[in-house]
This record gives structure tokens, sequence and C-alpha cells, in this order.
């Protein structure tokens, strides 16, 4: 009867996402921005957002093995219920009851996903912590990408820890949705050569160790369907708490996110796991994301579309990426795509394409 029920409560949400009033996303984090730094600030920042359209904010809930919101399961682990930053407040909670004040939905970002830290090579507070729960490359050394270093996706005690963190949100607040991207479910795919992992990989595979290649073709499927798999467990819990709960996942694109970071957002659509895809076409030139738009939708499926969002790069750091004429042509090619919407990266950057949002709302 569960599985009925979540079935039921699927179709009515993909039909509430197919209809008139679509997915006009922005990411808002607590880098680079000040947004969540006080209760005014979260005013301020919903009233942009209902101004120019954006019915759907994404808020970054992990980050660099903290958090946003006081988390008894995050302080069990690292002894830290919250980031120092916001201590003695909610800014999950305050974000919430302001932008569902203004008819705007609300999705927890567990942007760090699998990822430990950035730029501490340790491994940071989780794996001093758990030494035993950090992924590693084919040298035996801490994976380490992009100055981003990785817990051990596969180990079970990471998936529960993930899981838990993710139950927490969705049991503890009127939350609208949870969110993974790059990092979430994901691993660089030189990971995988930590001794758990090496040992699964030999009990399904006659007792032959993994190639040494991690480029090797059914090295990284293995990989990437555990993964998947993970993702719909994941998927499944979430459901059985409250099937309305929409999980949307924002990887990167396809078929570089299998082959870097072993996320084949394909075969998540194709076996139900998330209810929106938000890929990251992030391109500083209309001409590569008009060819790495149309390159995604090859991968998707006729009945799939509906669950299809492009994410848009409109600032990074302090810098804004396309031009008034750029970004107002990536809106009318999503148009013309048959998306009535995007998510944005990220908050600040709204403020400086005002009058194209309001003409597009």
């Amino acid at each position: 009867m569960a599985s009925i029920r979540i079935f039921t409560s699927a179709l009515l949400l993909l039909f509430s996402l197919s209809a008139k009033s679509q997915l006009k996303g922005v990411w808002l984090t607590d880098v680079c921005s000040d947004a969540l730094d006080s209760r005014a600030n979260i005013v301020e920042a919903v009233e942009l957002c209902r101004e120019v359209g954006i019915n759907n904010i994404f808020v970054a809930t992990w980050n660099r093995g903290a958090t946003t919101f006081p988390s008894r399961v995050a302080e069990s682990l690292t002894g830290v219920a919250i980031m120092a930053r916001f201590a003695g407040r909610d800014p999950l909670k305050e974000l919430i009851e302001e932008s569902h004040k203004r008819g705007i939905k609300v999705h927890a970002w567990f942007e760090f996903g699998f990822s430990c830290s950035y730029r501490e090579e340790d491994g940071g507070a989780i794996v001093q912590k758990k030494p035993h729960w950090a992924s590693k490359d084919i040298e035996g050394k801490l994976v380490s990408k992009n100055n981003f270093q990785w817990l051990n996706p596969f180990h079970p005690q990471v998936q529960e820890f993930m899981i838990d963190l993710i139950k927490e949100v969705v049991i503890s607040y009127n939350i609208d949705g949870i969110q993974g991207d790059d990092r979430l479910p994901a691993l660089p795919s030189t990971g995988g050569y930590d001794p758990y992992t090496v040992e699964l990989y030999k009990r399904e595979h006659n007792n032959n160790l993994p190639p040494s290649n991690y480029r090797e073709s059914s090295w990284v499927n293995w990989r990437a369907d555990k993964l998947t798999q993970f993702l719909g467990r994941l998927y499944r819990e979430i459901k059985e708490i409250d099937p309305q709960i929409i999980v949307s996942m924002a990887p990167s694109i396809h078929p570089w996110a299998k082959e870097e970071y072993l996320q084949d957002w394909p075969e998540w659509l194709k076996r139900g796991y998330c209810d929106i895809i938000i890929p990251q076409v992030y391109r500083h030139t209309i001409e590569a994301y008009k060819t790495t738009l149309d390159a995604q939708l090859k991968y998707l499926r006729e009945e799939d579309r509906a669950r299809f969002y492009p994410g848009v790069l409109i600032q990074v750091e302090d810098n804004v990426v396309p031009s008034q004429k750029m970004f107002e042509e990536i809106l009318q090619y999503n148009r013309e795509k048959g998306f009535n919407g995007e998510t944005l990266f990220y908050y600040e950057g709204l403020k400086h394409f005002k009058d194209i949002l309001i003409k597009y709302k």
C-alpha cells in the first residue's frame, strides 16, 4: 500500500510540475552572499525573488561539513550543531517562513553532498573523527578534486549519515523539497580504492581487484550504479515520510557527469529516482549554451522532459557571467525548447537582471 501511495503522489506531483506555473528557481548560497546572515536580509532576498518571478529557492543547508540549520545529526558526528556564523539562529526556518508567506517554495540543497571539506587536505573534521569514511584513490590518498575532499559514498555508515541528515530536515521543517547536486550522489571517478569498496567489488567479481585504470568502463558503471542505488533508497525513504516532498537533483552535464563524478542521471530518471533534474548547463557564450543544452536533450526520453529544467550560470563569486543580451537569449532559447523555467546560479546575480527576469515572469 505504501508503494501505491508513493506512486500516486508522484503522479500528482508530476502533473503539478507540468502545469502553467512551472519551476523558476534560484540557488541561495551561504558563500559570497550575506542573504542568510539576518532575518532582515532573508526578507530582502525573498522579496527580490518574488519581484522577479522566482517561485522556488534552493538554499544551501550542508557546506564544508557543517549545516545552516541546528542539526542533531551533524552535532552527534562533529560536535557542531550549526555553522558558527549562524549560532543562535535558524536561517532555514526563517527562510521557509518568509518564503511561504510570499508563495515561494523552499528546497533544502545539500550542496556539499559526499564532499567533506574544501581546501583541507586532511579532510576536515569528519575525516578526523571517522578516518575509515574517507574515499581513497589508487595511491591510497584521500580523494581530492578541484580542492574538494571526499568521503566514501559506498560505505554504509557514510550513506546512513547522509540519509539521516536529509531526513532530519524533512521531518523537522515545513520544507517543500530536498536537492542533491554535482556532489550528491557523486564521487570523483578517481575514487573507490579504499579497503571497504575494494572488498565489496571483490565479493561481486570472483575475488578480482578493481581495474587500476579508474576510467575503465565496467568499473565506472559499477560505481555509478552503486550511487544510483543509493539515490533510489534516499528517494523511497523521503517519500515514505512525505510523498509530497520534491526530490530534485542538479548534476553536471551528461556524459561528463558520469565519466568524472559517476553520476548517471539519465538512469536516475528512467528508474524514477528524482522528480526534477536540473543539469548545470553553465556556459559563457550563447553558442556553447545552445549546443550543450541540445546535447543534454538527446539523453532524455520524451516522458522525462516535464522533469527537466536547465541550470543557468549568472554569477561566479563577484563576477557576473552573461551579458544582458546573452542572458535574454538564454531565456528565449529555453522557451523555444519548451521549458517554461530554469534555475539560476546564484541569488546575487538576480540583482543584475531584474528587468529581464520580470519580462519573462
